[in-house]
């Protein structure tokens, strides 16, 4: 896995790939929670990166993807989805992320439900600046029955926003996403790349762990476990192949802890087998893992606490 340095410079004039100007931008993903942003993101780097769950609000952090395809890298953000259920600190933080991204990038993924179009997909619509290329994919195709239902559908779409290209697709299938690289790569500014072209994400091993063990944790605790849990790297030590990891799992109440331990700890068990088995496959080395589980009561009540867990 190649990760690279977040602080690249920006704006360089281009180079050239086989007699082709290079092209490079920031292309944002959004959409409402849950309605498949990182699996898109990892569709298109083709690497896991950022991590799923069907809890909404699974990712939190601005999490780049870099794709380089002949002459056009493509530097992908893939954002919290926007939340408009519940202001608290914690989801006030997530939302001035999306708001932030979309004023950064070159283009936007305005990512739907194919056929389908709710409140909350109108809230996010609304914080897209006017101007901004913007591009509809209309995910999940593969659950529309009929393509001709598609049409009317697609006509009330363009009546809310002048998007810039339609794109039907699903994110599981390798034809649709090259298809929506060549889509894209016109929207690029000529300039040089901001990545190497080897490099996946601009985020550290230690954070994906991270993200990685809390991706565990919430799938193995479905509905049963609120979305205001975090994990903390608390050791990180690289001994040639192998990775020597300790993580801390943040809860807020004494109940959230003994429902990740599981009986006889059955559950914390297989959390941290999974994590530790995706862990050795993505960094392509040994890792032995420790997991904890601490309760830090209010955690994600106040910005000053959020801060200091890493949110933005």
């Amino acid at each position: 896995m190649s990760n690279v340095e977040p602080d690249q410079p920006f704006s360089l004039p281009p180079s050239e790939v086989d007699g082709q100007p290079t092209r490079c931008g920031l292309i944002a993903i959004v959409g409402r929670p849950n309605v498949g942003k990182s699996t898109l993101m990892n569709a298109l780097v083709g690497q896991k990166i950022s991590i799923t769950s069907k809890k909404a609000q699974t990712t939190r952090h601005r999490i780049t993807g870099v794709r380089t395809v002949d002459e056009a890298q493509f530097v992908f953000v893939d954002t919290p989805g926007f939340q408009v259920k519940h202001a608290n600190p914690l989801n006030r933080t997530l939302n001035r992320t999306v708001q932030s991204t979309l004023s950064d990038v070159d283009i936007v993924l305005f990512l739907v439900e194919a056929g389908r179009f709710g409140m909350d997909d109108a809230k996010v619509l609304a914080l897209i600046p006017e101007g901004k290329p913007c591009v509809l994919i209309a995910n999940k195709l593969d659950t529309v029955q009929r393509r001709a239902d598609l049409l009317p559908w697609l006509k009330s779409m363009q009546e809310r926003h002048a998007f810039a290209e339609f794109v039907p697709m699903s994110a599981q299938k390798q034809a649709d996403v090259d298809r929506l690289f060549a889509i894209l790569k016109p929207y690029l500014p000529e300039q040089e790349w901001f990545y190497d072209e080897d490099a996946l994400t601009d985020r550290s091993e230690k954070f994906l762990a991270s993200e990685i063990i809390r991706e565990k944790l919430f799938r193995l605790t479905g509905d049963e476990l609120p979305y205001t849990s975090t994990v903390v790297i608390d050791k990180w030590d690289e001994e040639g192949a192998l990775r020597r990891i300790a993580a801390t799992i943040v809860v807020e109440r004494d109940a959230h802890k003994g429902m990740i331990i599981g009986e006889k700890g059955e559950r914390l068990k297989r959390i941290g087998t999974e994590a530790r088995q995706e862990l050795e496959r993505l960094m392509e080395a040994k890792v032995f893992l420790e997991l904890f589980v601490k309760v830090r009561s209010g955690w994600a009540a106040t910005e000053e606490h959020l801060r200091s867990y890493g949110y933005e």
